[in-house]
């Protein structure tokens, strides 16, 4: 009988050593996976504010908090269950999808260029007029659209990380990434947005040197969002093209991919210990400057298509 006992013991240690092992793994593998998708984070964080900008400040935080139970829901209830049926019955087809949305990242950064120069463009924050409750409801429709195409980039870099793996690791890693990448996101973004309230109430204490901290926060909170816009259009465009550099790769096409790698290397050997970061920046900024020509394509074929609709309808 203790025999037994000790057997079933070592048993259960076994089993307990291979599902801290899988943990492990899981964890790894949505660390790897995350960092990829960090651009397209990057993006939905300095994207998102704009939806509360305006707004009640009491309901910018609820408003954040629905966005963010939509970005959970696109995550886990529509993009988990389509990945996973598409890595076991059209693995073929990750690539390809993953290259549609890389495209549109592109064609979102080439309009936000065009707007920066004062060629129209588009808004993608909601209407500031209006019944509040209305509002409200637009704003978050509005915001977990676009976080539905933000969503599915990061899911689909992370399935493409892990698509060699098994079913169950695959689910395990999506549900890890498409969780932490929200609470990360929206997290920052509540951040952002209150920054100025924080900075109004550390301006009212009585330290000088507080109320000078305070000051600051207001006043630099502009610049904040300005940059914001930049690095999330810049984050769109070396996304978007990297993901379309990646994907001509796997499909089989040594160009771009190559003469970018080899370009990369050997700009990066030039400066010894910062190779890998230089490299990284010639990789970066050819990824954007495809993701401009690619978006800019695609921005004019809208437009042309646009105008031709617009006379039809006369």
């Amino acid at each position: 009988m203790p025999s037994g006992l000790i057997a079933l013991l070592d048993d259960v240690a076994g089993i307990a050593k291979m599902a801290a092992a899988s943990i492990d793994d899981v964890g790894a593998a949505a660390g790897k996976a995350s960092t990829k998708a960090a651009g397209v984070v990057v993006d939905d964080a300095a994207v998102t504010p704009r939806y509360v900008t305006g707004l009640e400040p009491s309901r910018e935080l609820p408003i954040i908090g629905k966005i963010a139970v939509g970005s959970f829901r696109n995550k886990l209830i529509f993009i988990l269950p389509a990945a996973l049926l598409l890595s076991a019955f059209a693995p073929w087809a990750i690539t390809p999808i993953l290259m549609c949305g890389g495209t549109y990242l592109c064609f979102e950064g080439a309009e936000k260029l065009l707007e920066a120069f004062g060629h129209g463009g588009h808004e993608e924050a909601a209407p500031k007029t209006g019944d509040a409750a209305a509002l409200e409801k637009t704003t978050v429709s509005g915001a977990v659209r676009t976080d539905l195409i933000l969503s599915a980039e990061i899911m689909a870099i992370a399935l493409a990380d892990v698509a060699a793996q098994p079913i169950l690791t695959q689910a395990a890693v999506l549900a890890v990434v498409g969780v932490a990448m929200t609470i990360v996101v929206y997290g920052v973004v509540g951040l952002i947005v209150k920054m100025d309230d924080i900075g109004l109430h550390l301006a009212q204490r009585p330290n000088g040197g507080v109320r000078a901290l305070g000051r600051g926060l207001v006043k630099g909170m502009p610049m904040v969002m300005n940059a914001l816009s930049v690095i999330g259009t810049a984050a769109m465009l070396w996304v978007g093209g990297g993901i379309l550099v990646h994907g001509t790769h796997t499909l089989g096409l040594h160009w771009p991919a190559e003469p970018l790698e080899h370009l990369a290397h050997s700009f990066g050997a030039v400066f010894g210990p910062l190779h890998g970061v230089m490299s990284w920046l010639v990789t970066a900024l050819g990824s954007a400057i495809i993701g401009v020509i690619v978006g800019g394509l695609v921005v004019l074929l809208v437009h042309q298509i646009g105008r031709l609709r617009s006379r039809e309808s006369h």
